[in-house]
């Protein structure tokens, strides 16, 4: 799309303690082919000397976007500053970006495009490129083809739904009243919502698109709090008939996310999963029990 075309992309940053990151973040939403684009940094309450770095930037950032705000105050959460954000948004469309990620250059043109395209996808997603503290990229995981998600594949864990690339149209998070302070696993709870009733899908490209930093500080590393709080969430849905599948889903994950880090905590989840047993990816999974830690950390690093 040219430089200057409609509709309005909202794209939120909620920065804390990223000092070393947040401006190569900013930068390439900067960069971005799209023009059409409010940005919106808000800094939760960092220590580090975050906010001294996005002030470096406002100047370029009032530049280049149709609308800038740049907010820093005391510590409220994640959940509440996406609401803060989600209230002064003016975009068709609605991204965030973590401070310590980035996005491919041609990111928002390409998804744009889509969802002008398909009117009944509530968001749309793509590949990423995992990286490292230092940038240096580990490994692509992205999808062959095109896959559009029902809330039952999102339920279930079966879809592959990275959040460093979701562009999600505004009236649909808007519609199911934004992010809910109870629910700390907020992107899951976002599409299980998104896609609840099924007159929606969420939609995943094969390219890749942004960059996703794993580092010592990733939130997703902390399984224990992760399984507690999608637990939390697989609760909205007790009455599901996949309810009990889903719940094994859940701690299948936990234990794909542990096995390169901790065998002992992994093998401790497997009871948790065992009514998968008839599917080839829980087969596959125990097979990881006896490979070497290196080949691992290879495959999920």
């Amino acid at each position: 799309m040219k430089y200057n075309e409609s509709p309005l992309v909202s794209v939120v940053i909620p920065c804390y303690n990223h000092e070393k990151y947040v401006q190569e973040t900013i930068q390439s939403v900067i960069e971005q082919d799209y023009g059409s684009i409010e940005l919106i940094v808000i800094d939760d309450g960092s220590k580090d000397n975050s906010v001294e770095k996005i002030q470096d930037m406002v100047v370029a950032c009032k530049f280049r976007f149709k609308r800038f705000e740049f907010r820093h105050r005391s510590n409220v959460g994640l959940i509440a500053t996406l609401n803060e954000a989600l209230e002064w948004c003016e975009g068709e469309y609605f991204s965030i970006l973590a401070s310590d990620d980035q996005w491919l250059s041609s990111k928002v043109d390409f998804q744009v495009r889509y969802l002008v395209q398909n009117p009944r996808a509530a968001g749309v997603f793509g590949g990423i490129n995992i990286i490292d503290d230092d940038d240096v990229a580990l490994r692509k995981k992205a999808l062959n083809a095109l896959e559009k998600y029902s809330f039952d594949q999102v339920f279930l864990s079966q879809a592959f739904l990275a959040a460093p690339t979701a562009l999600l149209r505004i009236k649909n998070i808007k519609s199911v009243g934004g992010f809910d302070e109870n629910f700390r696993v907020e992107d899951w709870y976002m599409w299980l919502r998104l896609t609840e009733g099924g007159n929606s899908t969420l939609d995943c490209l094969p390219q890749v698109v942004a960059n996703y930093r794993r580092h010592a500080a990733n939130l997703s590393k902390n399984y224990k709090f992760m399984l507690d709080e999608q637990h939390k969430i697989l609760d909205l849905y007790r009455a599901s008939s996949l309810y009990k599948k889903a719940e094994a889903a859940l701690i299948f994950a936990a234990y794909s996310a542990l096995i390169p880090h901790d065998k002992l905590k992994a093998v401790s989840l497997i009871p948790g999963f065992l009514r998968l047993w008839n599917e080839k990816r829980f087969w596959s999974a125990l097979a990881k029990i006896f490979m070497p830690q290196r080949v691992l950390l290879r495959l999920y690093n």
